[in-house]
């Protein structure tokens, strides 16, 4: 059942991406009155189409998926009857050709906003911003920084939730920068604290960089009570069962959920012996934990999850919600900022300043998907207005071959005075397949390294 909530979520998402890009190229040509020969869903061999409109446009969806094009009348594509030319793309004065491509890009921002807006009018759920434990001589921890204080705000920027509060920290961090962060202890006083964030390294980027920070993020007491088995796990294998209290793992007091997490993620493949609390009875039971990767580490895991008591948990649940306008601010400033983030990010990159390892290609994304499906439609708009931002820079990259790189010749031949010659595009042409092959390589590198290191 995950998996098919995975494929489905990620073949949606995909499918409105594409056809929001695709749409802002058609909406622009239509506007301008180019002819569009064929609007494509994915590329190669055509599945299903239908032809519909004055000019029958072809409306079709093509065998591999993952994109899509706007097919223009066009002089270098073909013959064009004489009274068609003024409606062929290449006739274009450049300014129109420029628009036509750049609304694409634009396209997936604007979806982008649009969710934004909406899920801010709503309202987002999420996590207190409440600092939980604090590592010794960690930057937190010299930073002055205690646990239980709320994250107020962050360079002068509000934090409503502990996800805006992680997303700001991360933003500078990125940068190297030193934050001010206003906070407010268990007593009510307000306190300022500057956070030093120069030492944080591109590899504690790449895992949980909270925990980088010495920060761990404070989550309601949870028993140790098992609410969920999972299906051919550790647990069920070993006849642990939905309403068992583990009281004891290997000889050591249980009193809480994370005891649980800490001593079987210790013993990975090592059999432990519990001792639980069924139906008001006492018994024992082995289990040998299977192993996982995180953050680069083997921990041990057994495919169980917590009973979650829902009156405790709303102490710590917060929810942020704005009026339209400042709704509508809010979604623009969240676009830009993770726009120019995503930007900054790859350029340090290219420099070496932040590995590459956080390079996601589609199965990372479809799992992504799937999770964020799996917990509530805000989570999984959340995440399809972020590829669409991603979508939309990735776009705009002066890379041939992307609507970045016609912008770019675009570009030269406003200076110019003429078009880009065509030995030059197809220069460009080439060299832009060898860098989109190598994104692509690394991508799937990546998608493969996590799966083989979760399994």
């Amino acid at each position: 059942m995950n998996l098919l909530i995975t494929i489905a979520a990620f073949v949606f998402a995909l499918g409105v991406l594409i056809v929001v890009h695709e749409f802002g190229h058609y909406l622009v040509a239509r506007a301008f009155d180019v002819k569009v020969l064929r609007f494509s869903v994915g590329f190669g061999r055509v599945l299903v189409s239908r032809r519909v409109g004055p000019d029958r446009t072809e409306w079709a969806i093509a065998a591999f998926p993952l994109g899509g094009y706007v097919k223009m009348l066009d002089e270098r594509e073909g013959e064009v009857a004489t009274s068609e030319l003024p409606r062929a793309f290449n006739r274009q004065p450049v300014w129109r050709r420029f628009l036509i491509v750049l609304a694409g890009p634009l396209a997936n921002f604007l979806l982008a906003m649009v969710l934004y807006w909406a899920m801010f009018m709503h309202g987002v759920p999420g996590m207190k911003p409440i600092i939980g434990a604090i590592a010794p001589a960690s930057m937190a921890a010299q930073a002055g920084l205690r646990a239980g204080d709320i994250i107020i705000r962050i360079q002068g920027q509000s934090v409503g939730d502990e996800q805006e509060a992680r997303w700001l920290l991360l933003k500078y961090a990125v940068e190297h920068q030193p934050v001010k962060l206003e906070v407010q202890d268990a007593h009510g006083t307000i306190d300022w604290h500057q956070l030093d964030l120069s030492g944080v390294t591109a590899d504690q980027l790449d895992g949980s960089f909270l925990h980088a920070l010495g920060i761990e993020s404070l989550r309601p007491p949870l028993p140790a009570v098992i609410d969920q088995v999972l299906p051919n796990s550790a647990a069920q294998r070993s006849g642990l069962q939905v309403g068992d209290r583990i009281l004891t793992v290997g000889g050591s007091t249980i009193e809480n959920w994370d005891d649980l997490v800490r001593i079987v993620g210790a013993h990975a493949e090592q059999r432990l012996d519990f001792e639980i609390e069924r139906a008001g009875s006492r018994m024992e039971l082995t289990v040998t934990p299977g192993k996982t990767t995180e953050n680069g580490a083997t921990v041990g895991r057994i495919g169980v999850l917590p009973y979650v008591d829902r009156a405790e948990l709303q102490k710590y649940l917060v929810k942020t919600s704005y009026a339209p306008l400042p709704a509508a601010t809010h979604a623009i400033g969240r676009v830009g900022d993770i726009s120019l983030f995503i930007l900054r990010t790859l350029g340090k990159m290219l420099v070496g300043e932040i590995s590459f390892k956080n390079l996601s290609g589609p199965i990372t994304i479809a799992d992504y998907a799937g999770q964020s499906a799996q917990v509530g439609w805000i989570p999984y708009l959340m995440f399809i207005a972020l590829i669409s931002i991603s979508l939309g820079v990735l776009n705009l990259l002066p890379i041939p071959l992307l609507d970045g790189g016609h912008l770019m010749y675009y570009i030269f031949e406003i200076f110019k005075g003429s078009p880009v010659s065509e030995k030059a595009m197809a220069i460009g042409q080439n060299i832009g397949m060898v860098l989109l092959f190598m994104l692509m390589a690394f991508a799937l590198y990546n998608d493969i390294t996590h799966l083989i290191s979760r399994s």
